[in-house]
């Protein structure tokens, strides 16, 4: 596992979030709360091994999958959380990897669907 990676993986979020923002508000004009499936990090063929639980989206925020895959498609790490100003991204490239972000708040828990 290449720790470097995920210790930047917070500045990649950030950066994502300040992106998304202003599509976050066509997506989603709702004022209802939803619950989340919570996991900071998951291995593929693993359970969640960090971070394992439930938040709360408010309304400005979605219930969001990460998901990091290497350069061959193959999946790396998965990650659930509520995101404020969440949008749908698919294939950043991020050094040798691609990250791709799906959100939901059709109902609670959507994220465990995604």
């Amino acid at each position: 596992m290449d720790k470097s990676l995920l210790l930047e993986l917070p500045i990649l979020l950030c950066c994502f979030r300040a992106v998304s923002g202003s599509l976050f508000k066509r997506k989603f004009a709702v004022t209802e709360i939803v619950q989340c499936r919570m996991c900071h990090l998951q291995f593929p063929g693993e359970n969640c091994s960090r971070g394992r639980g439930i938040c709360t989206a408010g309304t400005e925020e979605a219930c969001m999958v990460g998901r990091i895959s290497k350069r061959d498609g193959s999946p790396w790490l998965t990650f659930k959380d509520c995101l404020k100003n969440c949008a749908d991204v698919k294939g950043i490239k991020w050094s040798v990897y691609f990250v791709s972000f799906s959100c939901c708040r059709s109902h609670d828990l959507c994220n465990e669907d995604l």
